[in-house]
C-alpha cells in the first residue's frame, strides 16, 4: 500500500511549489526581496570602495573588499531563487532595488579609507539585523529551508563585520 503524501493538493500554493501558506510565501518573499535589494546595494558599495581605495594599505584593503564583494554577490542568486521556489516574483531592475534598499548609497567623490571600512562595517551590521528579521519571519511560518540559508549568511556577514572592524581598528597612540 502506497504511503499517502502529508500535504494534499488543496493545501499547496498555486503550481504546487510549496506546502507553506499563501501568507507565508507572501511575507517571506517580500522579506527576501527587501534583503536582496540590500545585498545588491551593499555589493555595489563594497565594489565602489574597492575600486576607489587608496593610501598606504591599498593592496590589503583592495583585496579584502574584492573578497567581500564576491561573497555578497554569491548571495544574490540563492536569495532570488528562494523567492521563486516559494512561488513569488523577485526583483526586476536597478530601479526596484533602489526603491527597496535600506542600505544607503555613497556617491562621494572621495571617501577616506578608514571611513570606507567603518561605513561598510556599519552596513554589514545593518544587513545582519535585516537577516535576523527575515529569519524570525521564517520561524513564524516554519520555513526551515530559508532559515537555514540565512544562518549561513548571518555567519558570513558577522565575519565581514569582524574583519572590517579589526582592519579599521587603531591601537592607542597609533600614528600610522
Amino acid at each position: 500500500m502506497a504511503k499517502k503524501p502529508t500535504a494534499s493538493a488543496e493545501h499547496l500554493r498555486p503550481g504546487g511549489l510549496t506546502d507553506l501558506s499563501n501568507d507565508a510565501t507572501r511575507d517571506i518573499g517580500a522579506a527576501l526581496n527587501g534583503l536582496l535589494a540590500d545585498v545588491f546595494a551593499l555589493y555595489l558599495k563594497t565594489k565602489n570602495f574597492h575600486w576607489h581605495m587608496s593610501g598606504p594599505h591599498f593592496r590589503d584593503y583592495h583585496l579584502l573588499l574584492d573578497e567581500q564583494g564576491d561573497q555578497l554577490f554569491a548571495m544574490t542568486d540563492p536569495i532570488a531563487e528562494r523567492v521563486r521556489k516559494l512561488g513569488g516574483v523577485t526583483l526586476h531592475s536597478i530601479g526596484e532595488i533602489s526603491r527597496r534598499q535600506r542600505i544607503a548609497d555613497n556617491d562621494a567623490e572621495y571617501v577616506d579609507p578608514n571611513d570606507m571600512l567603518a561605513e561598510l562595517r556599519d552596513n554589514n551590521l545593518t544587513l545582519t539585523s535585516a537577516m535576523r528579521q527575515v529569519h524570525n519571519t521564517c520561524d513564524e511560518y516554519g520555513d526551515v529551508a530559508t532559515a537555514s540559508l540565512l544562518e549561513v549568511w548571518i555567519d558570513e556577514t558577522e565575519r565581514r563585520t569582524w574583519f572590517l572592524f579589526e582592519t579599521g581598528r587603531r591601537p592607542p597612540g597609533w600614528n600610522g
